[in-house]
């Protein structure tokens, strides 16, 4: 599939900059490199998750003086491990995939009534936003001096899409529908869903239990009214016979097999 391609194509991605930043090395056979090797990506983690912490207290703006104080180090043992500040966004763009995709796929695959799975899916990002705005923001809106290789809002948004055009093109399949419709309703959702996601960052004039509440609704509406117009009628609290699933892995487990 296109969208475990672009899991697998964005991992690479982030295994080279580590590489990179570990000038170079690569695992050679040799028990002491290759030991080192390790310990150079295991505290490149450690800096990143840093990093999140420091955009919680700094917000999008951080420096990399930031990121530095709050891993307890100085700028130049950081700069070991990151060539710059683009180099860390890349970074912060990979684990904010992670983090997403550990909550939002096994909500997506969730074995429950169509309503249920939409609220969980829906209750899953809007968690994920929830705990990490200034990680949002910067991924949406921030850029570093210098040009990153990747959107990574952009590139998430494709995975999500691509996927959930599968996974509707299934269920209109089995239903005898035309599944044409699949892809631009799939990505009409994502993109309802992540310009809805901004505005409730933005204003939080409403709790994250009523947002995804009625997103749930509307989401629901536009299935079962497309659904009755071909003459089909689902049950929105009854699961389905077949419960289809997205096949898309998990940027930690991609990460594992592809390392």
């Amino acid at each position: 599939m296109r969208s475990m391609t672009l899991v697998i194509e964005r991992v690479k991605r982030s295994s080279k900059q580590a590489g990179k930043s570990s000038r170079g090395e690569e695992a050679t056979g040799d028990a002491r490199r290759d030991r080192w090797r390790k310990h150079r990506i295991a505290r490149r983690k450690e800096f990143v998750e840093a990093a999140l912490r420091a955009l919680d207290t700094h917000g999008p703006d951080l420096g990399m003086e930031d990121v530095a104080a709050e891993a307890g180090v100085t700028k130049p043992v950081l700069y070991r491990h990151f060539d710059d500040k683009a180099d860390l966004y890349v970074a912060l763009g990979q684990r904010g995939t992670e983090i997403l995709f550990e909550r939002l796929i096994p909500a997506i695959n969730a074995e429950l009534a169509p309503v249920p799975r939409i609220r969980m899916a829906l209750d899953a990002f809007f968690t994920v936003i929830e705990e990490h705005p200034n990680l949002y923001r910067l991924l949406a809106h921030g850029r570093p001096e210098k040009p990153v290789s990747s959107d990574v809002v952009a590139e998430d948004k494709e995975l999500i899409a691509t996927a959930l055009t599968a996974l509707l093109g299934d269920y209109m399949r089995m239903f005898n529908m035309d599944s044409g419709a699949a892809e631009p309703w799939a990505h009409g959702i994502v993109g309802m869903v992540q310009n809805t996601g901004e505005w409730w960052l933005d204003r939080r004039s409403m709790s994250r239990d009523a947002v995804v509440e009625y997103l749930t609704q509307i989401i629901w509406a536009a299935i079962d009214g497309l659904t009755r117009q071909n003459g089909v009628v689902i049950d929105p609290n009854l699961p389905l016979e077949a419960n289809k699933v997205v096949q898309l892995g998990r940027t930690s487990e991609s990460l594992e097999e592809t390392s």
